[in-house]
């Protein structure tokens, strides 16, 4: 076991350094970003130094000469003059120690530029809407693949199967953006986006039931676009093991038809079923870039989107590492439940 366990955290670790790596390497756009960040302090020590008493009265190549002295002790003190595999290295290790530095453009509500403040305001966002709605379309979904996989090739296994490909086929944002128009446009039951009513209630009652009101439509949108295709999934898993011989075996025996799903076709599901439901809520926590933005939604997708389209690097890297430590530690977990429960995958027979 112990053996096991060591050899699947030696290989995830390397994984998680090489997909760190190369995040670093493609967010910084072979040096592009640290270009900008050389830009935006020779503006802020411009800045600084125009409001100096007497700074107006010195010549340009004075100013200058002043600017690019100021300009160099910064770059030196940010180690951007180091070379470009060196500075990315020390990137790396700051990002696998947690050190996630501090946001170009981007800052919190309350003025932080700290990238780890910046992700703990939003998280609690994307966790209430997207954590929430993937427990729902997870259970709605696989007590609808139970029912059809009693019936498999029945009119509503067909008709349910054509729903959950159409729905898997459209993105979850196309329905975002019908849905508001048939629901705040022209019905005008629920809010066009956000989060919250501005100006937002002050007793704590009211605020909380005008938040569940502006996350009815998003979270609606987000069940309906992907329960179908979890419904479709966990109805081929059951429907394959319950054509198994050991299945044939029970029910030969006379056993009650509730007690032979639950038991012999229910159980023998459960491990492909909690591993799908586990990386779909870990994934949860990264939102989604575009339903969020369609919605108006404070989120980490949404603060994904601000972070490309101002090319704040650290941002940027500082979600795929959260994110990457996560997966890791989910997938150690699910490896570590499988050896306990199947000693075949310890050994390498399966």
């Amino acid at each position: 076991m112990l053996k096991y366990l060591a050899k699947r955290m030696a290989l995830l670790f390397a994984t998680l350094i090489v997909a760190m790596y190369l995040t670093i390497i493609i967010a910084n756009a072979g040096g592009l970003i640290d270009n900008i960040l050389k830009a935006q302090l020779r503006y802020e020590i411009a800045s600084n130094l125009a409001r100096a008493p007497g700074w107006s009265q010195l010549t340009e190549e004075e100013q200058r000469k002043i600017i690019d002295e100021r300009l160099q002790a910064a770059i030196q003190a940010k180690g951007l003059d180091r070379p470009f595999l060196e500075r990315t290295l020390r990137y790396l290790v700051d990002a696998l120690t947690l050190n996630l530095g501090r946001a170009l453009f981007i800052t919190s509500a309350s003025g932080s530029k700290a990238v780890s403040d910046i992700i703990i305001e939003r998280l609690p966002q994307t966790v209430l809407l997207f954590t929430t709605g993937t427990i729902l379309y997870s259970i709605i979904g696989l007590l609808m693949g139970l029912y059809m996989a009693k019936r498999p090739g029945g009119f509503f296994d067909r008709a349910f199967s054509v729903f959950a490909i159409v729905t898997q086929v459209i993105p979850p944002w196309f329905f975002g953006i019908l849905f508001i128009m048939v629901f705040a446009y022209y019905l005008g039951i629920t809010p066009f986006g956000g989060m919250v009513s501005v100006p937002p209630p002050r007793d704590p009652l009211g605020y909380i039931l005008d938040v569940a009101y502006h996350m009815a439509l998003p979270l609606f949108t987000w069940i309906f676009s992907l329960f179908g295709a979890w419904a479709y999934i966990a109805r081929n898993l059951i429907v394959q093991i319950a054509e198994e011989d050991f299945v044939n075996t029970a029910k030969a025996k006379g056993l009650p038809e509730n007690m032979v799903m639950r038991r012999h076709v229910l159980r023998p599901s459960l491990p492909p079923i909690i591993t799908v439901i586990s990386l779909s809520l870990i994934a949860s926590w990264q939102g989604a870039i575009i339903t969020e933005t369609v919605f108006n939604w404070p989120g980490l997708g949404t603060l994904f989107y601000q972070a490309i389209n101002s090319l704040d690097a650290p941002v940027v890297i500082g979600l795929t590492v959260i994110y990457a430590y996560l997966l890791v530690a989910t997938v150690l977990i699910l490896d570590l439940i499988y050896s306990i429960l199947d000693p075949r995958i310890r050994s390498g027979r399966v």
